[in-house]
């Protein structure tokens, strides 16, 4: 019947497996024929899923099981018409089990947009993770310190902050210790910087995650190729292509302000149970917003991205 061996999902592409055990040795599996039956609505299996698999004669595997998550980042799939003609009708697991997500973005050249970080901080608080932390690269051209300032409210809201710069290596060595030993998710905007960074952490690691964070989907068919790269200095980095295309999935209107850290603390005090934080009376959001202990930009992000959802949600 084949030995029981526990391991972690590494690479996920079109259906197979790469399963890392805990000597190390990495199998090439595919799910039982249950759980194939199972997985036509939704992924089972991960890169970062905990399985059981059985070795099979051949040296290949089959995963029998896997162990419950601690957190998933997920988009729905639109499963009908072209380029995201549809409905979305069937989730697909970007990751599962990630400890933390570092979300990078440029003091400058490109000019960071708030808005997107913010729907990058919504994602990371609906899957849960342990740890959110925001990385400010290209420091050594904010010479009048005006991103440090831009980015202060989101320091006064508890988010960890990283200043980085890959030329002079400032934030490296912090940077490296806070992947050291975990699941991270390493994502931003493009011309950030995250491949210079992964690089000063570890030669040749931006060019790998590089190569393997492509997501490509036409109509019922999604072609993936996602991994889980492994760090010199122990733990794993994957590039998460479902958070770089920033739609927020699996988020209603009604629930988007819980995650809003600012927002959420003051939902209760509202006095409608529904209420939308635009015009109601006695909204203690708007209050908090204009005695401003809630940045008004924040506000504004949270508005637009409620918009957008409603829109979202009216099509289907």
């Amino acid at each position: 019947m084949g030995c029981l061996l526990d391991g972690l999902v590494i690479k996920d592409q079109s259906g197979f497996f790469s399963v890392e055990a805990e000597d190390g040795h990495i199998y090439q599996c595919r799910l039982r024929g249950r759980l194939m039956e199972e997985a036509q609505s939704s992924d089972l299996a991960a890169i970062g899923d905990r399985v059981h698999m059985r070795i099979l004669e051949d040296g290949t595997g089959t995963i029998e099981s896997v162990a419950a998550r601690t957190s998933t980042i997920s988009r729905a799939v639109r499963t009908e018409g072209n380029r995201g003609a549809g409905g979305p009708e069937r989730e697909q697991v970007i990751i599962a089990n990630a400890d933390q997500a570092l979300f990078v973005f440029a003091a400058t050249q490109p000019r960071p947009n708030f808005r997107l970080l913010d729907r990058f901080l919504v994602s990371g608080e609906k899957a849960d993770l342990d740890h959110i932390v925001i990385v400010i690269n290209k420091i050594d051209l904010d010479k009048q310190a005006k991103a440090r300032a831009a980015f202060a409210v989101y320091a006064q809201l508890g988010y960890p902050m990283l200043y980085t710069c890959a030329l002079s290596g400032a934030g490296i060595a912090e940077l490296k210790a806070r992947l050291q030993g975990r699941i991270s998710v390493f994502t931003g905007p493009s011309g950030v910087g995250k491949t210079s960074l992964l690089n000063c952490v570890q030669p040749g690691l931006g060019r790998a995650v590089k190569q393997v964070g492509r997501v490509s989907q036409e109509g019922m068919h999604t072609t993936r190729d996602s991994a889980l790269i492994k760090l010199d200095v122990g733990g794993y980095v994957a590039d998460t292509p479902g958070i770089r295309n920033l739609t927020v999935w699996d988020v209603e209107p009604e629930e988007l302000d819980a995650y809003y850290v600012d927002i959420a603390p003051y939902v209760g005090a509202c006095r409608f149970g529904d209420c939308s934080h635009r015009s109601e009376p006695g909204c203690a959001v708007r209050q908090a917003v204009d005695t401003n202990v809630i940045h008004r930009n924040r506000y504004q992000s949270y508005l637009s991205l409620r918009e957008e959802l409603e829109q979202a949600y009216a099509l289907h």
